[in-house]
């Protein structure tokens, strides 16, 4: 993780965002670029495909915060900003320029959070390729990673967002898996026997295993409940491409109500 990209847009709670990138950009000695990118509102602006003097402002102004936040903590920082904000392009180019990271940071979507479009987070995780650390908000931010739940059902995504989380994980004092299997994961005698606790003590993680069972948004209430109370700081999951984010789709409906940061691969 030497090099993570947190999104910026000058809304009032992207300092939770900056404070959780700043502090893993010091944990894992890593450069940090902000991304500034905002919804543009002005028509004219929108027809000529090139920002207002409110968006070039408002951007100045979040370069000047995220200079400073950078110069404070000690960390080498990198501003860059979207040349326009056509809603309509705003969300694929964030998650273009994604893919050209170790980790992105965004913030929780809202149908009442005017800076970007609601559906950001799900289209940055589908469509980036790269690990997207959410963080709520509201709720705790600080510290991140200590005390980590990984949800885990021996899927494709799941096997991804743990060993996108494995530097993580490898400095967290306590990682516990939440263990939700699949209609359609195989059978014990058909495959060799695989064990996920041994992988990660072999790559310096000492975690625990928790079996648990529930159904598609059941399982989401579930997995933040379990977090919640093992007194995670983090959760760990896959998101399965498509129908996770369908309307009712349990990804989505985890990300609509989070309580802490999850990291998410999909």
């Amino acid at each position: 993780m030497k090099d993570i990209l947190v999104q910026l847009d000058g809304g009032d709670v992207t300092p939770r965002r900056l404070e959780a990138a700043l502090a893993l950009a010091g944990r894992f000695q890593s450069r940090l670029t902000g991304l500034f990118a905002q919804k543009e509102t002005e028509p004219a602006a929108l027809v000529a495909r090139r920002p207002s003097q409110r968006l070039e402002a408002a951007a100045a102004a979040g370069q000047l915060a995220f200079e400073a936040a950078c110069q404070t903590a000690g960390i080498e920082g990198r501003f860059i900003a979207l040349a326009h904000g056509d809603p309509g392009f705003v969300t694929a180019e964030i998650a273009f320029c994604a893919r050209y990271f170790a980790l992105v940071v965004v913030g929780q979507g809202s149908e009442d959070y005017p800076q970007l479009p609601d559906d950001l987070v799900e289209k940055v995780v589908l469509e980036s390729g790269r690990p997207v650390l959410v963080i709520p908000r509201s709720g705790g931010v600080l510290p991140l990673g200590s005390a980590v739940v990984v949800a885990w059902n021996a899927s494709r995504e799941a096997s991804r967002a743990l060993h996108d989380s494995l530097p993580i994980l490898q400095s967290a004092a306590a990682v516990t898996l939440l263990s939700v299997p699949r209609q359609d994961t195989p059978l014990p005698n058909e495959v060799p026997q695989m064990d996920i606790i041994d992988h990660l003590k072999g790559n310096g993680v000492t975690a625990g295993l928790e079996r648990m069972r529930a159904e598609d948004i059941g399982v989401m209430d579930l997995l933040l409940s379990r977090a919640y109370d093992l007194g995670a700081d983090l959760l760990v999951m896959g998101a399965p491409a498509g129908s996770s984010f369908g309307k009712n789709g349990g990804t989505r409906y985890l990300l609509r109500h989070l309580t802490m940061p999850v990291l998410i691969s999909g």
